[in-house]
């Protein structure tokens, strides 16, 4: 995800709450000419992905298909995070790696493929495209590293950290609600194959 440098006003929201966080002035625009700005939005756009990464409602998707180029290769869009052969019957003979921007086959060891296959993506959204929980669960993460690389004050560190709790609280609850969890897990619509739900996930987040 990357900031322009006038972006819309919900990152320019995001930035300045940062920057409030850790007793910084509020900016107009997002010019990286100041170096505790740049730093916030660097900072914010890591967060971001690291986030996005653990993978969420919003931005997975199971059973994509794949399709292959004009040389049999299946390519990587750089806004996939995560990307795995979905598990089906026909991907069984296939265990897939991202290598090169190419999905690469481990098993019969080539990058070029005789179908196009069903894939599980996790994709890195842009900000306008984040739930609202999401966001704020980023923003206040991004706020706890930029104290500690700006500031370093002890108290005002774990004050932040206790905010990061209380937002990934509402952004796990969200994302529960969203995803329609239950103890049997959350059936896709295609037979037998669907992701169940994990309590250990629940349980890291």
């Amino acid at each position: 995800m990357a900031f322009p440098t006038t972006g819309s006003q919900t990152e320019l929201q995001a930035i300045n709450q940062v920057l409030a966080s850790v007793g910084q002035a509020p900016v107009t625009t997002l010019e990286q000419t100041n170096p505790d700005v740049a730093i916030v939005i660097n900072t914010l756009d890591q967060v971001s992905r690291e986030v996005q990464a653990e993978g969420w409602t919003c931005n997975q998707e199971s059973g994509l298909v794949l399709a292959r180029n004009a040389d049999n290769k299946l390519p990587v869009a750089a806004n996939m995070i995560r990307l795995d052969l979905t598990d089906n019957f026909k991907n069984k003979a296939h265990d897939s790696v991202q290598r090169d921007g190419f999905l690469y086959d481990r098993r019969n060891h080539t990058y070029e493929w005789d179908y196009n296959p069903e894939v599980d993506v996790t994709w890195e959204l842009v900000w306008d495209d984040l739930p609202m929980p999401i966001r704020d669960y980023i923003t206040s993460r991004a706020a706890v590293i930029v104290s500690q690389r700006l500031i370093g004050d002890p108290a005002q560190y774990q004050a932040l950290q206790q905010q990061e709790i209380y937002t990934r609280a509402n952004a796990i609850e969200y994302d529960t609600e969203q995803g329609d969890y239950t103890f049997f897990g959350c059936p896709d619509g295609k037979g037998n194959y669907y992701r169940p739900y994990k309590p250990f996930h629940a349980l890291y987040r």
